[in-house]
């Protein structure tokens, strides 16, 4: 296990001055592939998942790959405006998506190395849909206006992929192999029917499956619904067996700082065990301040004890909303005990001095968490068997 200091510097690069109370150890690593940038695209959901899959590659003794997002990307694309076609143009044709997305398109399409499709077909040295996502719904509102797709319209949305991010290979060449994308994906030995999504709400019974009401959930799948302690306990037991977890949830809280490398839940009365200028000092502060201050105490802040009742108000609530997907990789523990997730993010490593990395606690997982994704073989052997797997 190694330890670190907030203050100090590590191969990842100095962590600054900020949440200087905090001092992790990792408990459990898995390897992962180089933090990669979604930049300016709502894509998230494929980086993460893409990530997720090339731990998966690792643990299976496959060795390194680098795989293309935005390959899965593209087939997504396809796949939302047959859909919102379909639905007289009520369907969701916005950039952001959930794990299952880019299974369905790898079974579709199989997948490709990055280096053979870059996606970044234009004038720019990162990812950029701003312009791309206008003109795509420009042509999704026409077609349904116009309640017909012609030749032309098949034509244009070919056309509007290919500008910007490129034409898709027919076949090339990796390792000294000729490949598919089907053939390439066959070769890498993933199953996608070995991923289960895994979510926690009181609204539905638990150990059935059910759709998840959000927008990103524009494909309707169902998830399985288990108790939100069983739903921790499969997150640990996979990260403490070699596997990892994709993470879909909430980012917009104030104790989410990707900047300073840590996001909690703090329980923002609580002043206890404090020194007594700090708690004079905090109890003079409105709620805003208090957030914004918490990590500047000398030791880790109290955070909210996070039940199933909890969790299901900040839901319904819409507090607890769904933005962002990320790929869990270890455990770590502060010196008090408190369990957080190693969280690799998708917003390159430059945005903060942690490599691209996050420690999430396990309070604010606990509150925050939409679904998780795992390896069938990661849930542990009593809850598959409630779930029927």
């Amino acid at each position: 296990m190694r330890t670190f200091i907030l203050t100090c510097a590590l191969a990842l690069g100095s962590l600054g001055t900020f949440a200087q109370g905090y001092q992790f150890t990792d408990v459990a690593k898995v390897p992962a592939t180089p933090v990669k940038n979604q930049a300016s695209t709502g894509t998230c959901w494929c980086f993460a998942t893409t990530s997720f899959m090339e731990s998966e590659l690792l643990r299976m003794g496959k060795g390194t790959y680098d795989l293309s997002e935005m390959f899965i990307v593209r087939q997504k694309y396809m796949n939302q405006l047959q859909d919102n076609y379909v639905r007289k143009g009520r369907g969701n044709i916005g950039q952001g998506s959930l794990s299952h997305t880019f299974m369905n398109a790898f079974k579709q399409v199989g997948i490709v190395p990055e280096e053979v499709y870059t996606g970044i077909h234009y004038d720019s040295e990162r990812h950029n849909h701003s312009e791309l996502a206008k003109y795509l719904r420009a042509i999704a509102t026409t077609a349904v206006d116009m309640k017909k797709r012609s030749p032309e319209y098949d034509k244009l949305i070919n056309n509007l992929f290919d500008t910007y991010l490129g034409k898709l290979p027919e076949k090339f060449t990796y390792q000294g192999k000729e490949y598919t994308p089907k053939t390439f994906a066959a070769s890498l030995g993933l199953n996608m029917d070995d991923y289960i999504e895994l979510t926690s709400f009181t609204h539905h019974p638990y150990y059935q499956k059910f759709e998840v009401e959000v927008p990103d959930n524009w494909e309707h799948a169902q998830m399985y619904n288990l108790p939100l302690d069983e739903m921790t306990q499969v997150a640990d037991y996979a990260l403490e067996n070699g596997y990892t977890v994709c993470w879909d949830g909430d980012v917009s809280e104030k104790g989410f700082s990707f900047k300073n490398g840590v996001a909690i839940n703090p329980e923002v009365k609580k002043v206890d065990d404090y020194s007594t200028t700090d708690r004079a000092r905090f109890e003079k502060m409105d709620e805003k301040e208090r957030l914004e201050e918490v990590y500047k105490f000398e030791k880790p802040f109290p955070e909210v004890n996070v039940t199933p009742e909890v969790r299901q108000e900040g839901y319904e609530a819409f507090v607890t909303t769904d933005d962002h997907l990320m790929h869990l990789t270890g455990i770590a523990k502060d010196q008090n005990g408190t369990k957080y997730y190693i969280t690799k993010n998708s917003w390159g490593t430059e945005r903060n001095t942690f490599g691209g990395y996050l420690n999430m606690s396990e309070s604010f997982v606990r509150a925050k968490t939409i679904y998780i994704m795992v390896h069938k073989d990661a849930i542990p052997k009593a809850i598959k068997a409630k779930l029927g797997i």
